[in-house]
């Protein structure tokens, strides 16, 4: 169970890292973290975890998809100082784009602040800034 979990962890990871759109390059991203497992116990990761697949093709975690409809449809650039994300929105829409990212629990984001146009994400130090925004990016665009 714990190596089961283990897996999962990484897959979230790697859904939320990289664009993947087949069982195989899951496979292959999990083989290169370590863990050893056939294409079967990842389409039941899949089926057990909820992932889903946008029209593009991209696999996004159920819980991602609210914040992936919000962010497609009222984010317009995200830009980056240091462990700040600005997250520039249509007028009048920053607020539920805020409340979307809170909803998500994006692993180190440490709060959001939105005004009428924009939020301000506040993320812990390191490279994980880079990462988030990454992310939101590619939910912006779906790819």
């Amino acid at each position: 169970m714990k190596h089961r979990n283990r897996r999962q962890d990484a897959i979230r990871d790697i859904i939320r890292e990289k664009s993947i759109k087949t069982q195989r390059a899951l496979v292959g991203e999990l083989k290169d973290r370590g863990f050893s497992c056939t294409q079967a116990t990842v389409s039941r990761d899949i089926t057990d975890m909820g992932l889903r697949k946008l029209p593009e093709g991209v696999y996004v975690l159920s819980e991602d998809l609210h914040l992936q409809r919000m962010l497609s449809e009222f984010v317009n650039e995200v830009l980056r100082a240091d462990n700040l994300l600005l997250v520039k929105c249509n007028p009048g829409t920053a607020a539920g784009v805020a409340s979307a990212i809170d909803g998500a629990s994006l692993a180190h984001t440490l709060g959001t602040v939105s005004g009428d146009d924009t939020v301000l994400m506040v993320v812990e130090p390191g490279d994980h800034a880079v990462h988030l925004q990454s992310l939101i990016e590619k939910l912006v665009n779906g790819s």
